[in-house]
């Protein structure tokens, strides 16, 4: 039926196509042969393109399966249906037949079931939204490892489908990896990445830690307690319940997060498989695995770059590769492509060079090399008074635009007791209050001595992204009615990127 569909959409192109070439042999004899191609060239493949994903979003929704569930149970539109435990356990010994898992239905999972049914309809809808993103993925990474493709769930109950979101004891991304479990299983993290935001990486390493837990215990509800509270945890409630090898028989002893942990996960697992049953409507997916691509980059940019050339929003960049901390993205081997939206792909190929030409003017970081960034000393600073991001910059032999994109900074405002992340090759040139104090000193007597040279040893300042002329001012340690003076037809409202500002 699926390869039926297809022939039938191709067919579908084709006939488009040659409309098209039919058209525009009628009604643009008159121009020149190879426009009328490039025509042909553009319209031929954009009817492809459309297809093709309409076919795959038909395919990836269950809509018509969904809407025929829910109208044979007759569901008003917020109805919020009830059921007894019996069919909740029939439901579960459905499941049990397809997976090797053991989907018990006792008191524990019934109450979790429920819960999630009445209480959490919301997480649930939100989540199969996102699900459409990932559980391909996950399927492909499981089944690679031989592992059940019910631990696709798991993620839903760790992190609700979120790459970023972070725990309180620090545990991190989809699979919400502790810094050193990630680590051990090859997640790195340096000044730019945490590769245990990275979907796919981290799904790897989940699906490793997890294949390695089952062989310890041959027991995948033992397993999943072990992902929760660590192999330890779960030994000492072996040893305390007397030597008991289930679950069930040592959850009294386990810390009490693992004991909701399976029960959760079970709970999770049925409601993504019965939601249709449970009149639970799936939020509409921001975007569908099918609808991204990837693109490999010549060197490092910034994000700021990229929105303003092809007008990929920032926040969307960052939202399909969590792996970056910051906004600009370094040239490091292992991360060298970006997934990018399909509808960007063509003016990205059109932009490519223009875009690093652009980083290369605004930023001068795109020789920012992986062994470079591992080179660097990680360094806390202290904001004090009278302390400008440049004097920062210059003490620690960095840049105003790294010391921002390290810190997330919006703007060159500084308070005082502020700390900033640095990262530098060298120690600071000045180690000392006193010394600092003495240059700060030696600079206002030099700018005094200094206020009356000539006009021709001008100083201009190239306005980057976000700039305004308080913070260039900040920034180059001067006054706004000093720069309105320098630079009096400039519309002082309304600066531009690539803009050159008179300083001095």
């Amino acid at each position: 039926m699926i390869i039926k569909h297809f022939r039938n959409s191709i067919l579908v192109v084709f006939i488009l196509f040659s409309f098209v070439k039919i058209t525009l042999s009628q009604s643009e004899e008159s121009e020149p042969t190879d426009s009328i191609e490039r025509t042909q060239h553009e319209e031929f493949l954009k009817v492809i393109e459309s297809s093709i994903l309409d076919y795959y979003r038909e395919f990836a929704s269950n809509k018509e399966q969904e809407d025929s569930i829910k109208a044979a149970f007759g569901y008003d539109y917020k109805e919020v249906p009830e059921f007894s435990d019996s069919v909740y356990c029939a439901r579960l010994h459905e499941m049990n037949k397809m997976s090797p898992f053991h989907l018990d239905c006792n008191e524990a999972v019934l109450k979790n079931i429920k819960f999630f049914a009445e209480k959490r309809r919301n997480f649930a809808s939100v989540t199969l939204g996102r699900s459409k993103l990932y559980f391909n993925m996950y399927e492909e990474v499981m089944a690679k490892h031989d592992l059940p493709i019910e631990l696709k769930y798991l993620s839903v109950i760790e992190s609700g489908l979120r790459p970023t979101v972070k725990s309180r004891a620090g545990a991190l991304g989809l699979w919400q990896f502790m810094y050193r479990t990630g680590k051990a299983f090859g997640l790195n993290q340096n000044s730019y990445i945490d590769e245990r935001m990275d979907p796919v990486l981290a799904t790897e390493a989940a699906a490793q830690y997890l294949k390695y837990l089952y062989g310890l215990y041959e027991d995948w509800n033992l397993a999943l307690a072990a992902y929760n509270a660590g192999p330890g945890n779960v030994n000492k409630a072996i040893r305390r319940s007397g030597g008991k090898m289930t679950y069930w028989e040592i959850r009294p002893f386990l810390p009490r997060e693992t004991q909701g942990y399976v029960p959760n996960f079970i709970a999770m697992a049925y409601l993504m498989t019965y939601y249709p049953e449970h009149n639970i409507e799936p939020r509409e997916a921001k975007v569908y695995d099918f609808e991204v691509d990837t693109v490999c980059l010549k060197g490092s940019l910034n994000m700021a770059v990229i929105d303003s050339l092809i007008k990929w929003p920032v926040e969307d960049i960052q939202a399909l590769n969590p792996v970056f901390k910051t906004t600009f993205i370094p040239q490091i081997e292992r991360h060298s492509c970006i997934t990018i939206p399909t509808v960007y792909l063509n003016d990205w190929i059109a932009m490519e060079d223009s875009l690093y030409v652009l980083d290369s003017v605004l930023y001068h970081t795109n020789t920012v090399k992986e062994e470079e960034i591992a080179e660097r000393s990680r360094t806390i600073h202290s904001v004090r008074q009278g302390q400008t991001l440049s004097h920062i910059a210059s003490r620690y032999g960095t840049t105003v635009n790294a010391i921002m994109e390290w810190n997330n900074l919006r703007s060159t405002r500084l308070s005082i007791g502020q700390r900033l992340v640095i990262y530098s090759r060298s120690t600071p040139t000045q180690t000392s209050s006193n010394s600092q104090q003495a240059n700060q000193a030696a600079s206002s007597s030099a700018s005094t001595s200094t206020s009356g040279r000539s006009s021709t040893d001008k100083k201009v300042y190239v306005v980057n992204s976000g700039d305004s002329l308080w913070a260039i001012a900040r920034e180059n340690d001067t006054t706004v009615d000093a720069l309105k003076e320098l630079n009096p037809n400039v519309n002082h409202a309304d600066l531009k990127v690539g803009q050159e500002i008179r300083i001095r």
